[in-house]
């Protein structure tokens, strides 16, 4: 059968340039099909138009057919196959120049209908069958209005997918109208499908009866699309248990659905699946999307009532599952395990993860003992605890609600198993709205591209290797290893000039360095779809393969002029990139480190200007700056902005085309700093000079001459650069004020010291120096007293250059300064007496 669904609302096109780069979807109709069918789906956005294939990154759906239309729309045929998994579908577009940013498509059970306006008045509703799905739009200030017809008895569920949809900040609301305009049910919000709605009754009598939909503030607009399942389908709101073991047979109860319990066999997949759940169906319907089930390597104990205290707990073994209903307001569930002193588990609380209403509480105690652990919730609102037996002798696992609620779907699964090590690797998050780019590898022929991947260490430590395999042909992966007190690190992409424009799903992995551990390692994306308030992401896809594709040839390639010497600590270095440019192209590029080691920083907004080849990159190490040898790579990005008026809701800059490309992967050593040096601290009057004496102690030998500036000094304040050798003790500088130069202390002096090694400079900044300049005293007694100051009789003047030729001590200068104030005080008191 083949559908195809009208847009709902108008779509804006966007003209995409000649020279198409990282494209964007900006709409999509119809947002989902039915399964056992084929859907034609339009797309709209910008640099569209040299569009080659969708990548789905689950089974499913395969797309029969994939055509570009006039002003860039791309028309694909979906076919949706029979037993798809019921819900979302992520999925990417490949052009020939780039891919988009992640996207979901949705996949119901049920028969598509769409929307026809005016449907706003509950005395003029649109009439539709039952077991249909609904695709239709809250405005601003709308109420759509359904009509079916049912039988007494009849269920008569509706659910919502509106957040889900990834499309716009939504918050829709359903409910269910007897034709006297009385509410049966309602929902806003639903701990089973998050901020989406699901409501559910029995059909008090025969009759026809009202669905209505609507954003829950009538704040809706055009982006806020729902799809509006309505049927006589079950929806439980809870299974019990809530997980399994892998690849064994597991008895589910399902409870929470208006018809009562129901219990379904079945055999768990033999691997683990982080987006796996079990549908609902029975004589009436199916559900139309799954409810979570976690998958484990370990088995299941079920919770036996009577439990609510230590006398009553029901023993397990770990490790174990535990899995249960908080079935009642207070209850609280116990269970009773033995440990021997120093046994170790990790005891981790699944209910809101798998849609549990239930806001957990952890504890764990002796037997008949106070508690020695509690847990609300860590890095979300689950519980977990890390328990280490303090001796040998039996122990209670308890769980409750934090607000003491509870009821038939308050389930929970608390998994109790061995401390063992695990390695997580992911992307940085994609949220295009923050400006985090495309979290995808698109890489031109005959080019690079790189990317940072994260990795997250627990139980273990040490240095990572990385790998990726399921590459396209003709794509290289390069990475150094990750240091021990390293998380993040990244990757290089390079193809063959050669390499078919195509993509795939790449797997990434990672193990310890030098390690006979088997410690599996886990890779996941995320998609930041939906963001709220201060960019705070709201609604997010998560997807465990990498794309990467092959694009056509791009103008221009960047590389990293290595490096011959280091940066050492608290010191500088100029990084070279070169651009090689193909004929005709002349852009300005932006280049940038992707990723800066610990310790480093460099500068940005750093550009090859239009027509030239080069430019340097300030980098900076600080004096803690770990010693290693680092594998850096810079991007460079051409952006070709796009004439005409912005895609609605696109931000500044987002009509823009934008060509990134990577270097290679250079190495940059931080190293010790060769020298330390010592300052005096000095002062000088306005209009005389001084020497400030700098003591060197040479760390490393380095060779010939090394020549030292002295930065930091204040306005009219002067010096000349000095040079030293591997010999050196000691450097003075020769410092010459001005009458007119300002007065006060400059704590901030330091010298910049370049050592060339290999004809390249070696830059430390070394501090600091303290420098005062004073108002010469005439001038302050010339302010401040009635006469001016005498040399007295017999007084031994101070000699200027007797202080000039060897630099005074700071103790010195205080006790100088304090000789002429008193014989100056002492001067202007002869002076006046009577």
């Amino acid at each position: 059968m083949k559908t195809t669904i009208p847009a709902l609302i108008a779509l804006t096109m966007i003209a995409a340039p000649a020279q198409a780069a990282s494209p964007t979807i900006r709409g999509m109709r119809p947002v989902g099909g039915q399964r056992g069918t084929e859907v034609v789906v339009t797309l709209t956005g910008q640099r569209l138009a040299d569009a080659k294939e969708l990548l789905f990154y689950q089974p499913g759906i395969t797309v029969s057919k994939l055509e570009v239309g006039k002003n860039g729309q791309v028309s694909a045929s979906l076919n949706i196959a029979q037993d798809a998994r019921l819900g979302l579908h992520d999925f990417r577009l490949r052009t020939a120049t780039g891919i988009t940013p992640l996207k979901t498509f949705s996949v119901g059970v049920l028969k598509d209908v769409v929307e026809i306006e005016p449907n706003n008045d509950f005395l003029k509703p649109q009439p539709i069958d039952m077991n249909v799905t609904v695709n239709g739009v809250a405005d601003n200030e709308d109420i759509d209005y359904y009509a079916v017809q049912a039988k007494k008895g009849e269920r008569i569920t509706v659910e919502v997918e509106g957040i889900r949809l990834g499309l716009t900040l939504f918050d829709p609301y359903v409910s269910i109208l007897d034709s006297k305009r009385f509410e049966l049910a309602s929902s806003d919000d639903s701990a089973l499908i998050w901020q989406d709605g699901f409501v559910s009754v029995v059909a008090p009598e025969d009759g026809t009866y009202m669905i209505v939909a609507r954003e829950s503030a009538y704040r809706g607009n055009n982006n806020c699309l729902y799809r509006l399942h309505v049927g006589n389908f079950p929806r439980p709101t809870a299974t019990i248990p809530s997980g399994g073991k892998l690849g064994e047979p597991v008895t589910v109860r399902w409870v929470g659905d208006v018809l009562g319990e129901k219990t379904t066999s079945l055999i768990l997949p033999q691997s683990v699946d982080r987006n796996f759940g079990l549908v609902a169906q029975d004589e009436f319907g199916t559900a139309p999307y799954p409810n979570a089930f976690r998958l484990s390597s370990f088995g299941n104990t079920m919770e036996t009532e009577p439990n609510d205290s230590h006398a009553t707990a029901t023993a397990f073994t770990p490790p174990v599952a535990l899995n249960g209903v908080i079935g009642s307001a207070g209850d609280v569930d116990h269970y009773a395990f033995r440990a021997t002193k120093g046994q170790t588990y990790d005891v981790r609380v699944f209910a809101r993860q798998i849609r549990s209403p239930l806001d957990s509480i952890l504890t764990i105690a002796p037997k008949n003992g106070s508690p020695s652990a509690r847990n609300d919730d860590t890095g979300g609102p689950d519980s977990y605890l890390r328990f280490k037996a303090p001796k040998d002798g039996e122990f209670i696992v308890s769980v409750t609600d934090q607000l003491k609620k509870g009821g038939l779907d308050y389930s929970y699964r608390i998994e109790i198993s061995p401390v063992e090590p695990k390695l997580s690797l992911s992307t940085p998050n994609e949220s295009i709205r923050r400006g985090t780019g495309v979290m995808a590898v698109t890489v031109a022929r005959g080019n690079r591209q790189a990317i940072l991947i994260n990795a997250g260490r627990v139980d273990f430590g040490g240095a990572l290797s990385l790998s990726a395999s399921d590459l396209p042909s003709g794509v290289k992966f390069e990475s150094d290893n990750m240091t021990a007190g390293n998380s993040v690190l990244p990757v290089l992409f390079t193809a063959d000039t050669e390499a078919p424009v195509a993509a795939k799903l790449a797997q990434v992995a990672g193990k310890p360095v030098g390690s006979s551990d088997d410690i599996a390692s886990e890779f996941s994306s995320t998609a930041e779809l939906v963001l709220g308030q201060n960019n705070v992401p709201f609604w997010t896809r998560t997807v465990d393969s990498l794309a990467v594709a092959v694009t056509e040839e791009v103008p221009f390639s960047i590389d990293i002029v290595e490096p011959k010497v280091p940066i050492v600590r608290g010191g500088t270095m100029d990084l070279k990139v070169v651009a090689t440019r193909k004929p005709g192209f002349s852009g300005p590029i932006a280049v940038a480190l992707l990723w800066n080691p610990p310790g480093i920083a460099s500068k940005g907004g750093i550009v090859i200007p239009e027509g030239k080849d080069e430019a340097s990159i300030l980098v900076n190490a600080n004096n803690g700056a770990e010693l290693a040898t680092w594998k850096i790579v810079v991007n460079g990005t051409y952006t070709e902005a796009v004439t005409g008026p912005p895609a609605p809701g696109a931000r500044r800059g987002q009509g823009s085309a934008r060509v990134t490309v990577s270097s290679n992967l250079a190495k940059l050593t931080v190293a010790p700093q060769f020298l330390a040096l010592k300052f005096d601290a000095v002062s000088v009057e306005q209009g005389k000079e001084i020497d400030l004496a700098v003591k060197v102690n040479k760390l490393a030998d380095f060779s010939g001459e090394a020549k030292m500036t002295l930065v930091g000094l204040p306005n009219k304040v002067t010096t000349e650069p000095a040079t030293i050798t591997k010999d050196s003790t000691e450097v003075v500088f020769h410092i010459k004020t001005e009458a007119t130069s300002p007065p006060g202390e400059t704590k901030s002096l330091f010298c910049e010291v370049v050592i060339q090694k290999d004809g390249e400079p070696i830059v430390h900044n070394l501090g600091t120096g303290r420098l005062r300049v004073d108002t010469p005293l005439a001038q302050k007694q010339k302010a401040t007293g009635p006469l001016a100051a005498k040399t007295g009789a017999g007084s031994a003047p101070i000699k200027t250059s007797d202080a000039a030729s060897k630099p005074l001590s700071r103790l010195e200068k205080l006790r100088l300064e304090s000789q002429e104030k008193a014989k100056a005080a002492a001067e202007t008191a002869g002076a006046v007496r009577p």
